[in-house]
């Protein structure tokens, strides 16, 4: 070749044996090989320009295409397979976005978020976050379980979460405790759920969050801040307790709801997460202006272990209320445990014994779904 005069098949231009370039039949210049060809982000083949099945910003050769994209019936964006939507009476891909508002559908984009309602008398709200997975992100599944729970108000709506394999997340309006004891419809929506064949528990994916108002700990950011450093000392300093109420494995915890580190000063352990590098996956995330979001425990349709958590959360917003950072350091599990009161914390008595954190007694039980 170094004796052979090479031209651009595409310009023209004259090569030597280095600048130019073989692909498919025809010598390129370095220009028109830029021009005229492109490499699929998919399988890193170079193919011809005119036969990009991609976008520009994500070129893909056919094959990659037809093995592992689709294209939304809406508005033609190029999505992977594993995250398209589907209504059930609808064969047609939909990327998260078109489905959450295609007719105002009920499975809402990710970031959605209305104007809070909130429900019920008090000062101390809890807002849950609730993922049930493996029984699809179907817009049908999603509006059968707001109807179940939206006949008196608008309790939930329903978003896309792509930490999901094939379901979705439930999201409730703030509700203080007794509204979600009383009118909260969590046993009929769970049932449903379970019904659509949903799993929580019993999956790898699903976690159960619960938000509670920072204006609950206090009228200034400062009142706030002290209160919420002893939620955070109680949860460092019975944090084996909780990773077994939590119902986690101790990865699943470092994964998704990371601890902050013990020290012996709850002002310490706040300024500790404040530094941190956790951001919103942590144990008790305090990234958000308006609330805290206790993010331990593991996702479950059995609604009295949504009632027992809910009652544990607020039990703790309770000691770190009223306790002074000397007396909840002398707090132990079992001092916590005898001052639950029957009535109040039934949900959660129960609960602790079928733990075995309350009392070393043997307790029938269902599994969580």
């Amino acid at each position: 070749m170094q004796n052979d005069i090479i031209f651009c098949d595409r310009c023209g231009c004259e090569l030597t044996s280095d600048s130019a370039h073989y692909f498919e039949d025809e010598y390129l210049c370095s220009d028109c090989l830029d021009d005229s060809t492109i490499v699929c982000s998919y399988c890193g083949e170079r193919i011809w320009s005119d036969d990009n099945a991609g976008t520009m910003s994500m070129p893909l050769c056919d094959r990659c295409y037809d093995n592992h994209y689709t294209s939304c019936e809406d508005c033609g964006r190029i999505i992977h397979q594993d995250y398209a939507n589907y209504y059930d009476d609808d064969d047609c891909p939909y990327c998260d976005n078109c489905f959450s508002h295609r007719n105002e559908g009920p499975i809402r984009d990710y970031s959605y978020k209305p104007d809070p309602e909130f429900y019920g008398e008090g000062d101390r709200y809890f807002g849950v976050e609730l993922e049930i997975d493996e029984g699809g992100k179907i817009g049908d599944n999603a509006q059968a379980l707001i109807d179940l729970a939206n006949v008196l108000n608008e309790h939930i709506y329903i978003k896309s979460d792509g930490s999901l394999n094939d379901g979705m997340e439930i999201v409730t309006h703030p509700m203080t405790l007794d509204y979600h004891r009383s009118t909260m419809p969590w046993e009929r929506l769970c049932g449903k759920a379970i019904h659509l064949r949903y799993k929580s528990h019993k999956t790898t994916t699903c976690g159960l969050h619960v938000h509670v108002n920072r204006t609950a700990f206090g009228e200034t950011r400062e009142e706030q801040d002290e209160a919420i450093s002893r939620v955070l000392y109680f949860v460092e300093h019975h944090w084996a307790e909780l990773l077994k109420f939590s119902r986690r494995t101790e990865y699943a915890m470092n994964k998704w709801a990371a601890r902050y580190g013990y020290k012996h000063d709850p002002k310490e352990i706040m300024e500790n997460a404040k530094k941190g590098g956790n951001g919103r996956y942590a144990c008790v995330n305090i990234t958000n202006w308006n609330t805290i979001e206790f993010r331990m425990f593991r996702g479950t349709l059995k609604a009295n272990t949504i009632i027992a958590t809910l009652e544990l959360v607020d039990k703790v917003c309770d000691l770190a209320l009223y306790l002074t950072d000397k007396e909840i350091a002398n707090v132990s599990w079992t001092t916590f445990v005898k001052t639950l009161d029957a009535t109040k914390h039934k949900e959660l008595i129960a609960y602790l014994k079928e733990r075995q954190l309350y009392v070393n007694e043997p307790v029938d039980y269902m599994e969580d779904d």
